[in-house]
């Protein structure tokens, strides 16, 4: 998607292209990635981009197409991203752990008529090539029978960017969202917001220096690669791991001299019950930031008291205004500010409105509505869903619930698809799952609506204990009903072996609810 620039366009600052040329050109001989063994320059990273980008428009990909990119963590992740901004095309990522259908639709839908796959990802190009008419495979670093690499076709390129023109408003990048609600959703990021990224993190998370380096084991795809393009401009090193396991994140936090982590709840639920924990050397180890879901309040204490809360920075932010919207800072994890996600981010605004669209006081809560420079231009080819979320003043309706308290700190109650009203209440289930964590032989837990002849809906929950545990159904429910009002506890708990998570971790309450409901 394209549109016309206009003065105040090009006061946005600089374009996602730009800021890739910064950074080649400030700290060409310094190393920008490391992923196992490997490693790459700045200079090497800025041409072989240049000489991919080349070859994606040599083998008939033209600027403004979208492009199916179907990588796992690895070497190329960053130089294959980098050639496609600069080819002026716009990438569509695919998780490598959703199935056939669900990467065969998003193709589809968004009328990819190229995929570019990886290493150890041959079978799957080869499926959806049956599974979707007329499209073109090419690997990368990959082979498959019949199918271009597009690495050893970029060997025969310049070493310089192509001449391709590009405009603030320029489409490079539709990423598909978690799509709980079982509706896909393809959100566009210009050369413009994405730039706007980058200022925001390092704006509000992490001051980068240039001999830090972050740690990636979650896919580039998602939260985890926004962080790439700061570290990238400040002369920064990037290490990536093909994926996370608990002992080699640990392992690879001193051997790689890390200073910051990105983890979601759940990587840093699985690394306090690694044995590894409490004997990882973290002298370097600055910042660890997490977020994309809500974290229990009994894994960041254990957290903070092994590794102390110096270093634990939170933020809030959702794929369509990525990545901070609000933060909650070192200094500001205390024990009545563990539940609440921050402050507001400072380039971003943000309005509580109830369901008449007016301003909340503070102490209730609204919708979050936000406008910011990082904010998505809208869904792709979904008029009703983009009609729902964005309005004509530039705010995005995000479905979430919030409050801010006196000191403006901004407390996540729940989605509004999520609530569950049961007898004409309220009931936000994260506050319930909340409550249920800090019991000392609750590992995980999901709480959701189940229908009630009587009271509409019941609030359930699913449950998965610790090892040894012998704690009862009844048990848990006294122990919500000392926390809460009568109302919210659950009515019935199942005991599960897991609890059901997205692609990127995070709760998946669809999927428990038709597990459990």
């Amino acid at each position: 998607m394209t549109s016309t620039s206009s003065p105040m366009t090009n006061r946005r600052g600089p374009t996602y292209r730009e800021l890739i040329r910064r950074g080649a050109r400030q700290h060409g001989s310094r190393i920008a990635i490391e992923f196992g063994r490997e490693s790459m320059t700045f200079t090497q990273v800025d041409q072989l981009s240049a000489q991919l980008a080349s070859a994606m428009l040599a083998n008939g990909m033209v600027p403004h197409q979208r492009v199916g990119i179907l990588l796992n963590n690895g070497l190329y992740s960053v130089p294959l991203d980098f050639a496609c901004v600069k080819a002026g095309v716009n990438r569509v990522p695919l998780n490598a752990r959703l199935s056939v259908q669900e990467h065969a639709r998003m193709l589809t839908s968004t009328g990819c008529q190229f995929l570019l796959f990886g290493d150890g990802l041959s079978q799957r190009a080869q499926e959806l090539a049956q599974a979707v008419p007329g499209i073109v495979c090419f690997g990368v670093g990959a082979s498959l029978s019949g199918v271009k690499d597009l690495v050893t076709e970029a060997h025969h390129q310049p070493l310089t960017d192509p001449d391709v023109t590009v405009d603030p408003d320029d489409v490079v990048l539709t990423l598909f969202t978690s799509g709980t609600t079982g509706t896909l959703k393809a959100a566009q990021h210009t050369q413009s917001s994405y730039a706007a990224i980058c200022r925001n993190i390092l704006l509000n998370l992490i001051a980068v220096q240039r001999d830090d380096a972050m740690l990636h084991a979650a896919s580039l795809i998602h939260a985890s690669g926004t962080f790439v393009l700061p570290f990238w401009i400040r002369g920064a090193r990037t290490v990536i791991l093909s994926g996370f396991e608990p002992q080699g994140f640990l392992d690879a936090i001193a051997h790689h001299r890390v200073t910051a982590i990105n983890l979601v709840p759940t990587m840093l639920q699985m690394l306090l019950e690694c044995e590894g924990f409490e004997r990882t050397d973290i002298a370097c180890l600055k910042s660890v930031v997490y977020g994309a879901s809500p974290m229990p309040r009994s894994t960041i204490q254990r957290a903070m008291a092994a590794w102390g809360r110096h270093r634990f920075w939170q933020y809030y932010g959702q794929t369509e205004v990525p990545l901070c919207i609000a933060v909650l800072r070192p200094e500001d994890h205390e024990e009545n500010l563990l539940a609440s996600c921050g402050q507001p981010a400072l380039d971003v605004e943000i309005r509580l409105v109830d369901a008449d669209g007016g301003d909340v006081a503070v102490g209730e809560p609204g919708e979050i509505l936000v406008r910011s420079a990082s904010a998505i231009a809208q869904y792709h080819d979904a008029p009703d869903l983009n009609q729902q979320t964005f309005d004509s003043e530039g705010w995005v309706h995000t479905r979430d619930i919030g409050q801010f308290d006196a000191q403006g700190f901004l407390h996540l109650k729940d989605r509004t698809s999520d609530m569950i009203i049961t007898g004409g209440y309220n009931v936000y289930p994260r506050e319930v799952e909340d409550v249920l964590l800090s019991h000392p032989e609750v590992l995980e837990c999901g709480v959701f609506g189940k229908p009630d002849a009587k009271w509409v809906e019941a609030v359930c929950a699913a449950v998965v204990l610790r090892s040894g545990a012998s704690v009862t159904e009844s048990d848990l429910i006294q122990w919500v009903s000392k926390q809460l009002a009568s109302y919210k506890k659950p009515t019935s708990i199942v005991f599960a072996s897991a609890i059901p998570k997205t692609a990127v971790g995070k709760l998946n309450r669809r999927e428990l609810k038709r597990l459990f409901a």
